[in-house]
């Protein structure tokens, strides 16, 4: 499974853990996580994210 880094905050999303407190549940492929999904922590969009290496 993957990670994706939000480039404006450094949060990141681990594909493996989801994000259980937004409702995203644990394994849920990056692809597959809500277009309109923002930021936990800063709030930006989707596309503001990057694979984490």
């Amino acid at each position: 499974m993957k990670k994706y880094v939000c480039d404006v905050c450094g949060y990141i999303y681990d594909e493996e853990i989801g994000d259980p407190d937004n409702g995203i549940e644990p394994g849920t492929k990056w692809e597959d996580v809500p277009d309109d999904f923002v930021c936990p922590l800063c709030g930006v969009g989707k596309d503001q994210f990057s694979e984490a290496e």
